[in-house]
């Protein structure tokens, strides 16, 4: 099956994930099924849907397609039953997880792709008991998953890889950047970094050396500037002048043998646990969460515009959602 012809999706749960795949698949044509056992789901999910499918339209400068429509249940068969894509986004806990895949799995049409948003588990951990394992695959997206254009697609040791290269295709015509993660380990790439650094902070707040907000400061006045450009290697690279990495790794790789992190997690004492909540409030004040998530949006609006006039990076995949939107558009309007 090509990819232009993956027409319809099921999402299995309605969660922030779940919501966040509803307005970027939507957004872009995709007709969507949601399936999630509550009834109340489908309220809050409609509900977050119009902000979301607004700040998508704000970023591509468009609306919506006019294919693209959301369906509730709460049965899961008649959720997957015409799907093209199935997309879990079930809380993380392994043998949910499976009992879905599996449930979803013998319910789909054979050529159905099945993928789990899971941020930690391996693909070959949830293929087993699925019908036609090889079409099972992790494709973990990040949150706001309507803005953030990552999301990495990793097969399992029965995937096909002609399944990991169309679910890329896939992925790619909706507006992300598809990372194919070439072998699978536990939390995949990018959260095993995001795991160093969140470790690190636990301990810096933990023996009290920074509160959070000063922690979030260290990052988003400075590296994290970088990293929205290039990443933590290639700023590197640039670290070590016009030698580049060699010299960087010659000039500070003796500091990899100073005790400046602790990868070991601290323990999540009562007293720990109670200074991330206290601080946090802190740093929200009194900005609720939905106006932090406005707030949040907008942020990352105005970087990938920006990036998207410098053809790089996140921007350049902006760019190229958008060349796509207008050939598609094209094409239908002859």
């Amino acid at each position: 099956m090509a990819d232009m012809e993956m027409r319809r999706a099921a999402l299995l749960g309605t969660g922030v994930i779940g919501a966040g795949w509803a307005a970027r698949l939507i957004h872009h044509g995709i007709a969507v099924t949601a399936y999630d056992p509550d009834p109340a789901a489908e309220t809050r999910l409609r509900q977050g849907l119009d902000g979301a499918l607004a700040a998508l339209g704000r970023l591509t400068e468009g609306p919506p397609s006019t294919a693209g429509h959301l369906d509730f249940t709460t049965d899961l068969t008649a959720a997957v039953a015409d799907a093209d894509l199935i997309q879990e986004n079930a809380p993380e806990r392994l043998e949910l997880k499976k009992d879905l895949l599996i449930a979803a799995g013998a319910a789909a049409k054979p050529a159905a792709l099945i993928a789990s948003s899971t941020s930690g588990y391996r693909p070959s951990q949830l293929q087993d008991g699925v019908a036609h394992p090889e079409r099972v695959l992790v494709a973990h997206p990040f949150n706001p998953v309507y803005l953030l254009p990552l999301v990495e697609v990793v097969g399992g040791a029965e995937t096909d890889p002609a399944v990991v290269a169309r679910a890329a295709d896939f992925y790619r015509r909706i507006g992300m950047h598809p990372l194919i993660v070439r072998r699978e380990i536990d939390g995949h790439l990018s959260d095993r970094l995001q795991e160093a650094l969140w470790r690190e902070a636990l301990h810096l707040v933990n023996d009290g050396i920074a509160t959070t907000d000063e922690l979030d400061q260290a990052i988003v006045y400075g590296p994290g500037l970088r990293w929205a450009l290039m990443g933590t290697c290639l700023t590197f690279h640039l670290a070590g002048g016009e030698e580049g990495m060699r010299h960087m790794l010659a000039q500070f790789g003796p500091a990899l043998k100073l005790p400046w992190t602790k990868l070991e997690a601290p323990e999540l004492t009562a007293d720990l646990i109670d200074k991330m909540v206290d601080q946090t409030a802190a740093q929200a004040g009194s900005r609720s969460i939905d106006a932090l998530v406005r707030e949040r949006d907008d942020g990352l609006i105005a970087i990938q515009r920006a990036l998207a006039d410098l053809n790089q990076a996140a921007g350049a995949t902006l760019r190229a959602s958008q060349a796509l939107a207008a050939r598609l558009g094209a094409a239908e309007g002859d």
